[in-house]
């Protein structure tokens, strides 16, 4: 694994290099756009060992932070869906220049994942195929979800949880919005990620993409008939999984779960 910087000048990126160890080396890298904030915390680890795999078995890996995330320069209000869809572009760039090869697969969850949608259709990268796990379809929704897990962190931090706190959450849409589990929200941000819809939410058709869903995420699986009634390359994969984004590992809740982690090695893989 080796630590890089890359990026234009005045926008430059943090990334690790996972060359593939392997012998026989495929002719194929892996992409990997992270979630954001708490999300990316809670799965960085995941994500670790899942490029530790994938370079064991001959494909090279490329994770790194969108500008103003993770170890890249900026602060958490400097970051936005347009900024970080250069990024993705960027890194893809860097990523065919590190392993020398123009077959690069992205590997994108929550948030991460549109976002990789969007840039995919819009940066002028080519990826040859894209993988998404728990896609955000739905922008409000997923506010929604970054809002009542915040409050659930606050209540369990005081041995007398705070009342009021749920109130404002019902009555204020906007409460907790500017600063969720601890990652400062810009407003233009929040906008960006409120106009997230099914409706501007596109499959590219130049590659071929899977998602992987929760067997109940409605919204998710409406969206991928959408895509396939338009006739777009896209696979509905249902898929449950023990993670739960939106908290710190716990005894029913692993950091790496291991039959996440075999079904996505061997999707990545394949």
């Amino acid at each position: 694994m080796t630590p890089l910087v890359f990026g234009p000048p005045g926008r430059q990126l943090v990334g690790l290099y996972h060359p593939a160890e392997s012998q026989r080396a495929a002719k194929t890298a892996v992409l990997m756009c992270a979630p954001y904030g708490h999300e990316a915390m809670r799965s960085q680890r995941f994500f670790r060992v899942l490029a530790d795999r994938l370079a064991r078995a001959g494909l090279s890996v490329l994770r790194f932070d969108y500008h103003g995330t993770g170890d890249s320069p900026g602060e958490d209000t400097d970051g936005d869906l347009d900024g970080w869809q250069r990024d993705i572009g960027a890194a893809h760039q860097e990523l065919r220049r590190l392993a020398d090869t123009r077959t690069i697969l992205w590997f994108g969850a929550r948030l991460g994942a549109t976002i990789a949608l969007m840039a995919a259709q819009h940066e002028r990268a080519d990826p040859t195929r894209i993988v998404l796990w728990d896609l955000v379809v739905d922008g409000r929704a997923y506010l929604e979800e970054l809002r009542a897990a915040h409050v659930d962190a606050l209540e369990q931090s005081f041995c007398i949880p705070d009342r009021t706190l749920r109130q404002q959450l019902s009555r204020d849409p906007d409460a907790f919005t500017d600063g969720p589990l601890g990652f400062a929200m810009s407003a233009r941000l929040r906008e960006q990620i409120r106009a997230i819809a099914p409706v501007n939410v596109t499959v590219s058709a130049g590659s071929d993409t899977t998602v992987f869903a929760d067997p109940d995420d409605q919204a998710v699986r409406q969206w991928v008939q959408a895509q396939v009634a338009r006739e777009l390359p896209v696979t509905l994969a249902p898929f449950r999984h023990p993670l739960v984004w939106t908290t710190d590992p716990q005894p029913n809740n692993a950091m790496v779960p291991g039959e996440a982690l075999q079904r996505l090695l061997a999707e990545l893989r394949g």
